[in-house]
């Protein structure tokens, strides 16, 4: 829905530049658009709100392309969190299964939340007690979980928070842009509708010039 918006507003964009263009550069139009008040001056200025759309369109764009790149990454970050942690949390389930203590203070008591904020709590409080107590690590060294592991898996904590930060700031930025956008896109509107209606007026029995404009008179 959102590709197929995008390239109706490209194609509204063309067929503005293409009338604008033509009201300036051909000679005919611009004399009969001028004779109705439609200065030189008057269609530069629609130029110019024309390139602050377009400016204003190509920037939304980006900013969206931005975020469904961070978007990726974030997601991309989290899954690889995901397969770190669960091997590492079926080892611990099995190292201390007779240990309540230990597994509530690493946080593998409980199945591990669906939720992304509660998911992720759990998951750095098994990396970061497990970080600080010697002798988890070494119990927990019995199954292959190394001191390194252990701070790989931080790295991967602190690389997802990096990576949700950057996602929600290019969501953000992207609304804005968004905002922008359709504030342009209506005020650009606006003056096309006027143009349009006095292209009609001044060109009513020239339907050829009118087409240069993108514009047919019914017969």
């Amino acid at each position: 829905m959102a590709s197929k918006l995008k390239n109706t507003e490209a194609a509204l964009l063309e067929n503005y530049r293409v009338a604008l263009e033509n009201a300036e550069s051909q000679p005919e139009i611009a004399q009969e658009l001028n004779e109705i008040g439609y200065s030189p001056e008057v269609i530069s200025e629609g130029k110019a709100i024309y390139e602050e759309t377009r400016l204003a369109y190509d920037t939304n764009k980006t900013e969206d392309d931005e975020t469904s790149v961070a978007s990726a990454t974030f997601k991309e970050k989290r899954k690889e969190l995901e397969d770190f942690f669960i091997v590492h949390r079926k080892k611990a389930r099995v190292i201390f299964r007779n240990d309540e203590v230990t597994q509530e203070k690493l946080a593998i008591d409980h199945y591990p939340s669906g939720a992304y904020v509660k998911w992720l709590e759990q998951v750095k409080k098994f990396y970061t007690v497990a970080a600080s107590d010697t002798e988890i690590q070494n119990k927990l060294a019995r199954l292959a979980i190394s001191v390194d592991e252990i701070s790989q898996g931080n790295t991967l904590v602190s690389e997802i928070e990096t990576a949700r930060a950057n996602y929600l700031r290019e969501v953000g930025e992207s609304q804005d842009a968004t905002k922008a956008k359709d504030q342009a896109f209506m005020k650009l509107a606006n003056w096309m509708q006027d143009f349009y209606a006095v292209a009609k007026i001044a060109l009513e029995d020239k339907p050829q010039l009118l087409e240069a404009l993108g514009l047919t008179i019914r017969s």
